[in-house]
């Protein structure tokens, strides 16, 4: 499976709102999927840690 913009997205999506807490619409996602595609340098953001991920979306978190 290729890695894309939208495959990226799904994933940050599914990440924000796993645990029921949040939905999408709490955060900027595309800010999110822009972010973490810098620090991965790819679309698969598998390889990026857990911590970075959640430091990334707290940046983007609309109050």
């Amino acid at each position: 499976m290729s890695e894309t913009w939208e495959s990226a997205t799904a994933y940050v999506v599914a990440a924000l709102e796993a645990k029921g807490t949040a939905t999408r619409d709490d955060f900027d996602v595309p800010a999110i999927v822009a972010a973490s595609r810098d620090i991965a340098d790819s679309w698969d953001f598998r390889a990026i840690e857990d911590a970075t991920f959640w430091r990334i979306a707290a940046t983007f978190l609309r109050v």
